[in-house]
């Protein structure tokens, strides 16, 4: 077994967090936006923070392979993880998961294994992987070493922006994203700062969780947003809910998909219909009407922060396709 002692490989790369003019535009509250720009991860997505250093832990544990299910950026994290501290993987996919994807979780040196309807059954199908001698199981996100990990974010925000945040805007699947960037506010003594955490309508296991006041299982995801498509959230999430200020928004696939034409009209980037999630707080006008309601102050003078989570599993022709499906102008 390798010594604790051992130093951690960074996998993550520190990301640009941009003022938006265009989306500042769109708040009719006055309130500056900026973007922290995870798209530019090594990946494309923000996972490989939390998925990196859960990854380096399990190799100073000895693991000898590391198994995951995704959807795809996942997949991708694993993979690129896995690759950079020289660890073996095998990767379980859905079938439903997009075939860009799949191939760079393959580029990256991964063994996959496409099986299953959707995460959920390919993430069984892992587990039982898992219980090999040598292999671990590594979770996307219900892990704390993962929340740690997409913590980070947080301190780059705050080493980067000029003042405290009004309010943060973050997609959420999992959970494990929220997590961490409820751990890094904490961290940084930014508790009192309100996040908005967004979901598309048939991949919104957290707003039904936070409306029943329990964890709620998704039978089946129905959206085109299928990065955001965990079956539930973890416990935990819920247990620390109430020491933050969320708030929880459903929108629409259709306004998800206009989201992110716009942005990539807008700032020139090409992100998943699961950030476009993110987006649409602005784009739909979803964050400046909690503003107006009161719900979220605008007594402060910070700038809004939208986390662009990113994705690999995107392009423009697929975007071109999801606007033919859904009855949306593609330019």
């Amino acid at each position: 077994m390798n010594s604790l002692a051992e130093k951690d490989i960074q996998i993550h790369s520190v990301t640009p967090l941009l003022h938006s003019l265009a989306l500042s535009k769109l708040m009719s509250t006055g309130t500056e936006v900026f973007i922290k720009c995870e798209n530019a991860q090594p990946t494309g997505s923000f996972k490989v923070r939390g998925i990196g250093r859960l990854a380096n832990k399990l190799k100073k544990d000895g693991y000898e392979r590391l198994i995951g299910a995704s959807g795809g950026n996942a997949g991708l994290a694993i993979s690129y993880a896995s690759q950079v501290i020289g660890m073996p993987c095998t990767v379980f996919v859905p079938v439903t998961a997009p075939k860009n994807s799949v191939q760079r979780i393959k580029e990256y040196g991964a063994e996959v294994k496409i099986i299953g309807n959707c995460y959920a059954e390919a993430e069984k199908y892992a587990l039982k992987e898992a219980e090999k001698q040598g292999n671990a199981f590594l979770s996307p996100y219900d892990d704390p070493e993962v929340w740690k990990g997409h913590s980070t974010i947080i301190d780059e925000i705050k080493a980067s922006l000029p003042r405290k945040p009004s309010a943060l805007v973050v997609a959420d699947g999992g959970g494990g994203l929220l997590l961490g960037v409820l751990q890094g506010l904490q961290s940084v003594g930014w508790q009192d700062v309100p996040v908005l955490a967004m979901e598309t309508c048939g991949a919104d296991c957290f707003n039904l969780a936070v409306e029943a006041k329990r964890v709620v299982v998704l039978e089946k995801i129905t959206s085109i947003a299928k990065c955001l498509g965990a079956s539930s959230v973890p416990p935990y999430l819920l247990e620390v809910l109430p020491d933050f200020n969320v708030t929880s928004r459903v929108i629409s696939d259709e306004t998800a998909l206009e989201s992110c034409i716009r942005f990539a009209d807008d700032e020139r980037i090409v992100v998943e219909p699961a950030c476009g999630a993110a987006l649409a707080a602005v784009y739909g006008g979803v964050l400046s009407r909690l503003q107006i309601e009161g719900i979220i102050p605008t007594f402060t003078t910070g700038p809004v922060v939208v986390i662009v989570c990113g994705g690999a599993g995107v392009s423009l022709q697929m975007l071109q396709n999801w606007a033919t499906e859904l009855n949306i102008k593609f330019p």
